[in-house]
């Protein structure tokens, strides 16, 4: 997508562009083909920006209420409107890339024939072993299909028959693909494929020369276009025609693609005719129009020679495969909101519009948040926020508040009285003419107090005390649930202590620390702490021995001596102090 103005200036929209934080850049127009403009007009609106302002959130009718303990310790209740309506729906971009390198055994591979692997996997693929733009991907699927010779210590004893009767094995490469990982999902919107320019192809090298004609071929009428635009300036400055000195055709006049080339390469100011005035007219557009003209050349040169030398690999990279995957994400419970008042909070449900408070036009709210979240803090600008922001969506004009510069409490106030005369005027126009008023049209007055009285959506009974009620911008923060949800089975364990690895990126388990070790000894519970501080831990003999008394269907737990016991004596050894555990009998009979 693009934004060309008087047939010259192009200026092309980034589309779903990945940046940080997997967040996604996508510019769109807020101009109309034949629409005049100017210097310092916005043409176009990025992804925080709204008519060129900043707008890095959404205004929302929230209410300071109890609900039913759902906002219990800063928790958000909200509608399902804002879901449904995609109100705080964002888009996120994934990047995953894979390799090809030379290994001992021979080079890797990018390919559809991917052995062990059902046709359905490969459906998505093209030849390459590339999936397609547009496909929908989930946990597991084929990204990148990838083959890596696969040494005679790897083959099976069935693949190692096989090579002793036929002389070689039934698949001498093994699969070694890029799949999704476990948690993410989308569409593919994207791929992009790095190589350098060596052990090419016949097939491959005449695409790449294909390639390179066809882009050169689209740069020269490029710039044979902005030449023709200048050289028209150019004529009509001066009131005659350029002629070409060496072929005595006119300058600019042919169609053919070669006669224009040479003369962009041979143009010069002297083959304008006419006075001293319209010469010097001509150096003018002249200046404005040839710099475009090298930009465009050089831009030129600079990609043929790049497709000619191939990309910048790291070293001992071949080739590399990137592909973005886009999720959508809508706002879910766990999700993380934030006002501008440092008042954030998690959401804890989304509630049907029907069930939410409703003020006395009917209008259900669309955030509940919770009121002790005040007081203790003393962040009262969100009261005050509300009721201004209650003014200004009814009155329709939009409040701008600078630091330290904001709206006095009586401008708030005579805001807040507009807004209710406004209401009453459109209540009795209503009423004169018979109509009713649109669809999410505030109909209701504040009191003088700012306080409203609201009616439980439930049961449609009024509240017993009346509450706060207003606009409040929002923002959703980058603390999403669908990335911090993580379980673990079986996975991997430190090398040194034994312990399972942590973290969600580590496939970690859940620590269970020296203080959740003290709750657990202040309730004398001694087989629950056993069992977490070494099966469930570092006991690599009672981790084996547990497995096997559930394969058997026992119920035994024999806990043994966890690593993290001989981790401490390999560490006071290396401090010089030999410690050895002795057992032996003592008084009693008992064992130490």
């Amino acid at each position: 997508e693009r934004v060309i103005i008087d047939n010259s200036d192009e200026y092309v929209l980034r589309k779903f562009v990945g940046l940080n934080e997997r967040t996604c850049l996508n510019q769109k127009t807020r101009v109309e083909p034949g629409q005049k403009v100017k210097k310092g007009d916005i043409l176009a609106d990025g992804a925080s920006t709204s008519e060129g302002e900043l707008a890095i959130g959404k205004n929302a009718l929230v209410a300071f209420n109890t609900f039913d303990g759902y906002n219990f310790e800063d928790a958000i209740v909200i509608s399902e409107r804002l879901v449904r309506e995609d109100v705080f729906t964002s888009i996120h971009i994934d990047s995953f890339d894979v390799e090809i390198r030379e290994t001992k055994l021979g080079r890797e591979e990018f390919t559809r024939d991917i052995p062990n692997v059902s046709e359905k996997m490969l459906r998505n693929l093209d030849e390459s072993g590339i999936i397609r733009v547009g496909a929908r991907v989930m946990p597991g699927d084929i990204l990148v299909g990838k083959v890596s010779p696969k040494s005679k210590s790897e083959l099976s004893p069935e693949e190692k028959l096989l090579h002793a009767i036929f002389g070689r094995a039934g698949e001498d490469v093994k699969n070694d693909s890029l799949e999704v990982p476990a948690g993410k999902e989308g569409i593919v919107i994207g791929t992009r494929r790095f190589s350098r320019r060596v052990h090419m192809n016949d097939e491959q090298k005449k695409q790449l020369k294909k390639d390179m004609e066809a882009y050169s071929a689209s740069m020269d009428d490029k710039t044979a276009q902005v030449f023709r635009q200048m050289v028209g300036a150019i004529n009509a400055a001066v009131g005659t025609e350029m002629i070409d000195p060496s072929t005595r055709q006119k300058v600019g006049a042919s169609d053919l693609r070669e006669v224009i080339s040479e003369q962009i390469a041979t143009f010069d100011l002297k083959w304008v005719k006419g006075s001293k005035e319209a010469k010097g007219e001509a150096e003018k557009l002249h200046g404005q129009f040839w710099p475009r003209i090298q930009a465009i050349r050089k831009e030129k040169d600079r990609k043929l020679a790049h497709m000619k030398r191939g990309d910048e690999l790291p070293s001992g990279v071949l080739e590399m495969v990137k592909v973005y995957i886009a999720t959508k994400r809508h706002l879910s419970a766990g999700d993380k909101m934030a006002g501008r008042h440092g008042n954030k909070g998690v959401i804890a449900r989304v509630v049907p519009e029907a069930d939410l408070p409703f003020l006395e036009d009917g209008t259900p709210v669309d955030v509940v948040l919770n009121p002790l979240g005040v007081p203790s803090r003393m962040n009262v600008g969100q009261i005050l926020e509300v009721h201004l922001g209650w003014a200004a969506h009814i009155l329709g004009f939009q409040a701008v508040t600078p630091v330290f510069d904001g709206a006095t409490e009586d401008e708030v106030h005579k805001a807040v009285e507009e807004a209710n005369a406004s209401v009453r005027e459109r209540t009795e126009r209503y009423e004169r003419e018979g109509k009713h008023p649109g669809a999410r049209e505030m109909m209701a007055s504040m009191p003088r107090g700012g306080k409203i009285q609201l009616f439980d959506g439930r049961t449609g009974e009024p509240f017993k005390q009346k509450t706060t009620v207003g606009f409040m911008y929002l923002l959703k923060l980058h603390h999403l649930v669908d990335d911090k949800i993580h379980a673990r089975a079986t996975g991997p364990y430190s090398l040194i202590t034994q312990q399972p690895l942590g973290g969600k990126a580590r496939t970690g388990g859940q620590r269970f620390g020296e203080m959740e070790v003290w709750g657990l000894e202040a309730y004398g519970a001694a087989y629950v702490l056993q069992e977490l501080l070494t099966v469930k831990s570092d006991d690599v003999e009672g981790r084996t021995k547990i497995y096997e008394s559930m394969v058997k269907g026992t119920n035994t737990l024999e806990a043994g001596m966890p690593v993290a016991f001989d981790v401490l004596c390999n560490e006071l050894k290396g401090l010089g102090m030999n410690i050895t555990l002795e057992k032996g009998q003592v008084e009693g009979g008992s064992l130490l």
